[in-house]
């Protein structure tokens, strides 16, 4: 590891599985972590990890830098999906919370994000790349499941992969789907699965759902990561292919995603 690590480590945890592998990582590897929760459904799972898990609300900027400080905490993760929707509630935001999002030119995920560094490292926080609890996570090249593209398909995934890849750029999402060189829909503020969703109804059937990182990603925050709900979103309105970035994206639990895919007809491949 490129970096010194503290043997007290933060954990800024949204949804999702991600933050409790890399609790559950840390643990096992004699870290201690302590946890502020920005979400509800893997608070149980947290907690089997982590020395202490607070719940706070992503707008709650001053509770949590307290918190961090409180317990002398120097390095920190931010791990798990915070929907960008709270940003149109502002619900729960504190005053500086909102007096600093009034500094941003762009409420996109790249500014916010780096904002919320800025703050971190004024305190004395230093926010570490995502990836370095949770490195067995990515995936190589190639396809990973018994089911093979065919030539269409790949011909599919090249131009997604081309379109997901200049959406990144603009920091609009990171997820396409794709039918006959025809793009179905474009990931922006509802996320992954949303996309999916929407696209594949276009299709009919067979769309290609390609995911990639940005090409100037930021590993302290928003690595793609896609796993089981991804999977189930897809057989549900008949998508038939997932094509992520190769030794750029996480697949959290990958035995069961790829068992998931082999049952179902469903390509799963790194590029």
């Amino acid at each position: 590891m490129s970096v010194m690590l503290e043997s007290k480590q933060g954990l800024i945890a949204g949804d999702g599985t991600l933050p409790v592998k890399m609790a559950q990582y840390a643990h096992d590897n004699g870290f201690e972590v302590v946890c502020i929760s920005l979400a509800n459904d893997n608070l149980k799972q947290l907690k089997k990890y982590c020395s202490r898990v607070y719940s706070c609300h992503p707008g709650e900027i001053n509770k949590i830098e307290k918190i961090l400080k409180d317990e002398e905490i120097k390095q920190a993760t931010f791990l798990g999906k915070v929907h960008k929707r709270v940003l149109l509630q502002l619900y729960k935001f504190d005053a500086r919370a909102i007096e600093l999002l009034k500094t941003v030119k762009r409420l996109n995920d790249d500014e916010v994000m780096l904002l919320i560094v800025r703050e971190f490292e004024k305190a004395g926080i230093t926010v570490l790349d995502q990836t370095i609890f949770i490195k067995n996570l990515m995936i190589p090249a190639g396809v990973l499941g018994k089911h093979k593209p065919t030539q269409e398909q790949l011909e599919d995934v090249n131009y997604g992969f081309w379109l997901a890849k200049e959406m990144g750029g603009v920091d609009v999402g990171q997820s396409v789907v794709i039918k006959d060189k025809m793009i179905m829909a474009v990931e922006a503020i509802e996320g992954t699965d949303a996309c999916i969703r929407r696209g594949a109804k276009f299709a009919k059937k067979n769309a290609a759902v390609i995911k990639v990182s940005k090409p100037k990603q930021d590993k302290r925050f928003d690595i793609p990561a896609v796993g089981l709900r991804t999977l189930k979103t897809m057989k549900k309105y008949k998508a038939n292919l997932l094509a992520v970035e190769a030794n750029e994206t996480i697949i959290v639990d990958q035995e069961n995603v790829i068992r998931f895919a082999d049952d179902n007809d469903i390509v799963i491949m790194a590029v």
